[in-house]
């Protein structure tokens, strides 16, 4: 007697795609007109074939297409009819506008920003904490110009892209970025944010912008950062002072202070917290913020959640095909770069769906290698084994 298989409806890609509307897709087209100007390959059709390569980890366009040939009987599930040729998929990332795949990334963060959102940071008691830091990822050819000095045997150095980003500390995903040249230093994605009053900023000291700090400090927007070592200031006044205190851990000096900048070729002096602290393994930090009502250990603990975004950004780098890019067109490769974006916040949103506790690594490599398997895809990474038994294995022979 043949297995009887309990198979749901659609493969595991379906059912993750199903949180991408197509209502979402064809308002983004429609935007953009991203369909008129490029008609042999809808966007929809474009999309998932590139989803399909990031949830692959495809390294190429070659791999994602024969990837996709191999699962044709499976395609019609995913709205296809036929897996699209490579050279098409090659005109489209350079011809059809990143722009439109921007939309579709900023229009999901909008739809499941409240969903995905926590409502608190342990031990914080801000609500509005961003982080800002950038990634650079080296290129194989020099389409956007790389950092550092030209090889010394005269060659040209290798290409490269940075990709400035702020992150929600609440959310765990990105709500802005800007993807400029290796080059563009990393104080310039500052003066592209903008934010409403009362927002808490924090960043390292690759930031420093003093003009820029009077900026926020006048539209009430707040930030902490660490001090540069060389940072020339003035102490108006001592708050506390602990440093003579033997082995004192914590926070061991709070101060006033001015720092001097130009502002339309003027000089003036910019008010400032300066914040010792000294870790437990005896590591010292200096802090500054332009918020002066926060307990001084809350803006030490607020510099402590930038190690966010790190995590965040090593959180892509390792589990999307991001090292090797699909094309050779700054469009192309920003293309890819919202796609990987796409993928690593609808992770986000069905991790929680699925009220998990399997790491994002762990939860990634099963759906990979179960991509287009037929399974419940919530209770699949709830309880993988239990699932994959309870749609695999036939029935109990009934007694009578």
């Amino acid at each position: 007697m043949d297995k009887v298989k309990k198979f749901v409806g659609q493969p595991i890609l379906s059912q993750i795609l199903s949180c991408v509307s197509t209502s979402l897709i064809k308002q983004s087209a429609q935007k953009h007109n991203s369909n008129r100007y490029y008609k042999r390959i809808p966007l929809r059709v474009h999309l998932v074939s590139l989803l399909y390569g990031v949830f692959s980890y495809c390294n190429g366009l070659r791999e994602i297409c024969e990837g996709m040939l191999a699962c044709e009987g499976k395609l019609a599930h995913l709205g296809l009819d036929k897996a699209p040729p490579r050279s098409t998929l090659s005109d489209a990332n350079n011809k059809r506008s990143y722009l439109v795949f921007e939309t579709i990334y900023f229009k999901l963060l909008k739809q499941y920003h409240s969903f995905i959102s926590d409502s608190r940071l342990r031990g914080l008691s801000i609500r509005n904490l961003k982080i800002i830091d950038s990634t650079t990822i080296r290129l194989f050819s020099d389409i956007l110009r790389g950092v550092g000095r030209n090889p010394l045997d005269g060659s040209r150095k290798k290409g490269g892209i940075k990709v400035h980003a702020l992150m929600n500390a609440f959310s765990g995903v990105t709500e802005f970025l800007r993807i400029t040249e290796a080059k563009e230093h990393d104080r310039k994605f500052l003066y592209h944010i903008k934010l409403p009053a009362n927002s808490f900023l924090v960043f390292d000291r690759a930031y420093n912008l003093y003009g820029q700090f009077a900026k926020w400090t006048s539209q009430k927007i707040w930030f902490v950062t660490r001090m540069k070592a060389n940072a020339v200031y003035h102490v108006t006044k001592v708050i506390t002072d602990n440093t003579r205190k033997k082995n004192a851990k914590g926070i061991l000096k709070e101060q006033y202070i001015t720092i001097g900048y130009k502002a339309d070729g003027e000089e003036q002096r910019l008010k400032l917290r300066r914040i010792t602290f000294r870790a437990d393994d005896g590591k010292m930090f200096i802090f500054i913020s332009n918020n002066f009502s926060l307990p001084a250990q809350q803006i030490a603990l607020i510099y402590k959640y930038r190690w966010m975004i790190e995590l965040l950004f090593k959180q892509i780098k390792q589990n999307f095909p991001i090292r090797y890019f699909w094309g050779e067109s700054e469009n192309a490769i920003k293309i890819q770069v919202y796609c990987v974006l796409i993928a690593q916040l609808l992770m986000v949103v069905i991790r929680k769906k699925a009220e998990t506790k399997k790491s994002f690594a762990n939860m990634i490599t099963v759906i990979r290698l179960h991509l287009m398997s037929y399974v419940e895809l919530f209770s699949f990474i709830h309880d993988t084994y239990k699932a994959w038994r309870k749609a695999h294995e036939p029935p109990l022979p009934t007694i009578t």
